[in-house]
């Protein structure tokens, strides 16, 4: 059986059982962007259609197929179709990056996306944990992992690392499984579905006008140096690009700012800025001038007017830790791992905006099921409606909210 072949027979063992689990194998190191080299895939072992052939491991129980996509002619149609049908669940493994690889090399929509690294997170097994950890204390089991430093772009792959890289999705259905099971029990599984849904979303493709946005003291250049700095980041990326090379290696984000400011019109003065090294010389030089000319002819672009929130101020850090111990407690009435309701940014901005008596603050923790569950409370405490106090009970200590 040919791999288009097996890819196909999967997509129908996908389409039968309405789940399929993915994980990818990639190099970045040195490149524009991250290398795809290899796609593992598996469906429960009782579906009826199912891969035959190399690749197939149903000793191991899981049906799996490593798709190899660096392969002449490969084509990954079927496999694009499965992961864009919403009645299949994508089951992943803290899978933003596996998510943003195949939406961008297959030219796919994801959808409906199961990732056990968060589901675990609303079961109360941490919020970070990783798949080994996580599948030794949900399912007793224990994985052998011995190539994860490895060159996955390099032809042919070794028995080892195809090993290794079945190893990823072999028990991965059956751990959403039990992780679904639990949260079904706990009431959560739809804060987990919720919280899953913007990996569906994930991307790695690059925007020349957010990596503008983002470049270090962006906000200090004037008008007419801010349409070079444009220029020059347009520039860094069709020449990365061409040369699939990190874009740091082609011009930094210091030595481009500094460019920007100071505008040169010859090699002499671009020769005079730091960092600008081999980019002085040859047609790279009259490159970066061209884009420096470009940028004096655009029109002034004055820096937009952002509205900042309350800056944090010394006085407000009781306050924070005061929020951090009722969502703690919250946390851990909920069997919810703490990390999920806020970072300390989230608190911080909540206790700003409630000292300036400005708009609310739009994080996270008092948006959705975060809101609901300790969110609208936090508040309530924060504007002296509620109060804490510690009870010692049988199980402890106990943080307890008051009516104040």
């Amino acid at each position: 059986m040919s791999e288009r072949e097996r890819l196909e027979a999967l997509a129908d063992g996908a389409r039968a059982a309405g789940r399929l689990a993915l994980d990818t194998e990639f190099m970045g190191e040195g490149r524009y962007r991250t290398l795809l080299c290899l796609v593992q895939l598996a469906i429960p072992p009782s579906t009826p259609a199912s891969p035959q052939g190399e690749g197939n491991d149903a000793d191991a129980g899981e049906h799996i197929l490593v798709v190899d996509p660096l392969l002449d002619g490969f084509d990954g149609s079927a496999l694009a179709a499965v992961l864009a049908d919403p009645a299949i669940q994508i089951v992943v493994h803290a899978g933003r990056q596996d998510v943003a690889l195949v939406r961008r090399y297959l030219g796919t929509e994801v959808t409906n996306v199961f990732d056990t690294q968060i589901a675990a997170g609303f079961a109360g097994l941490g919020a970070q944990v990783s798949y080994d950890s996580l599948l030794g204390e949900v399912l007793g089991m224990r994985v052998a992992k011995t190539a994860s430093f490895t060159r996955w772009d390099a032809r042919p792959l070794s028995p080892e690392q195809l090993a290794y890289a079945r190893e990823d999705v072999v028990h991965l259905l059956e751990l959403a499984g039990e992780l679904e099971r639990r949260l079904r029990e706990l009431g959560r599984l739809q804060w987990a579905l919720e919280e899953c849904e913007p990996l569906a979303r994930s991307s790695d493709e690059r925007d020349p006008e957010a990596i503008f946005a983002r470049l270090p003291r962006i906000g200090n250049l004037n008008a007419s140096a801010r349409p070079i700095a444009r220029e020059l980041v347009a520039w860094r990326e069709r020449t990365a690009e061409r040369h699939d090379r990190p874009v740091q290696s082609v011009l930094g984000d210091a030595t481009l700012m500094e460019i920007a400011k100071r505008k040169p019109s010859s090699r002499t003065e671009l020769e005079r800025i730091r960092g600008v090294g081999a980019s002085s010389g040859g047609r790279r030089a009259e490159d970066l001038l061209d884009a420096v000319r470009r940028g004096r002819e655009r029109p002034p672009d004055p820096a937009p007017e952002l509205s900042r929130p309350p800056a944090p101020k010394p006085d407000d850090a009781p306050l924070v830790a005061l929020c951090e111990a009722l969502l703690r407690a919250r946390a851990r009435e909920a069997g919810l791992a703490y990390e999920l309701l806020a970072a300390r940014a989230d608190l911080q901005a909540i206790v700003a905006a409630v000292r300036t008596g400005g708009a609310e603050a739009d994080v996270r923790t008092l948006r959705g099921w975060r809101r609901e569950l300790a969110g609208a409370e936090l508040l309530e405490l924060l504007e002296g409606e509620v109060s804490l106090s510690v009870q010692q009970g049988k199980r402890g200590r106990q943080v307890q909210i008051d009516d104040a």
